[in-house]
């Protein structure tokens, strides 16, 4: 088990160094509707349904730094020649490394809507960083909740805590009437104390993912011996 703040800490040491940032991949996606995306290293969570491989297990050998100009740029250079109105970060938790994520929407054109892709987990840890977010008017936030209780998120991430945080930051997200949506990653068909939760938040309106996971090769064989794989093929059987 580990604390997810101190893991942020410790990752941003190794991938985020005021204004730079470690990424491993620029590309056009076809997401969203068609999104440009830089993939950056580091994560605060160890999601054992996790994609990213290298990005999180070994930040430390993955990827180079950027500064927060070079990766606007990139970024508005991919959605201009595919014509793209939208662009985001993913691979990694974004929100580590608060100097740079700020300084990036600061360089982003204002036609371009940037789609924050995160765990919540430092945006509801502390307010000010929403707090800073909010004079972006075109940044959309969607927060993946891994789990939808305690219980389910440690399962999930091997976490000792944190589903608090994801619940504070829809709270702060929601105060400084920043646009975001919710996804999902469960295992649990039945969501109502989780939705009921929702709307004691005021959040009955807000829109809800259901996440799916590819099986990657590497996604297979760490969820067969977690032993969790059998809830994730989705061909072979219905999610408990």
């Amino acid at each position: 088990m580990y604390n997810p703040i101190e893991l942020s800490k410790k990752t941003e040491s190794i991938v985020a160094n005021k204004d730079l940032k470690k990424y491993y991949r620029f590309r056009p996606t076809g997401f969203y509707g068609g999104i440009a995306t830089a993939d950056t290293v580091g994560c605060n969570l160890r999601c054992k349904f996790c994609w990213s491989g290298n990005s999180v297990w070994n930040s430390k050998n993955t990827g180079e730094f950027y500064s927060s100009e070079t990766v606007a740029k990139n970024l508005q250079n991919i959605a201009q020649s595919k014509g793209y109105r939208q662009l985001r970060v993913s691979g990694g938790e974004p929100t580590i490394g608060r100097e740079h994520l700020i300084n990036l929407l600061k360089n982003i054109n204002k036609n371009f809507l940037f789609i924050l892709e995160t765990n919540g987990i430092l945006l509801g840890y502390d307010k000010t960083y929403v707090d800073e977010l909010s004079v972006f008017k075109n940044l959309h936030v969607r927060v993946c909740f891994k789990g939808i209780d305690e219980k389910e998120f440690s399962m999930l991430t091997g976490a000792e805590s944190g589903f608090e945080y994801q619940i504070k930051s829809l709270e702060n997200l929601r105060d400084k009437k920043i646009s975001f949506n919710i996804a999902i990653v469960t295992i649990k068909k039945d969501k109502k104390q989780f939705i009921d939760k929702l709307i004691e938040m005021g959040l009955e309106k807000i829109m809800i993912e259901d996440e799916q996971i590819i099986l990657y090769p590497l996604v297979k064989k760490r969820l067969k011996e977690e032993k969790l794989l059998h809830y994730f093929d989705y061909s072979s059987s219905e999610p408990l």
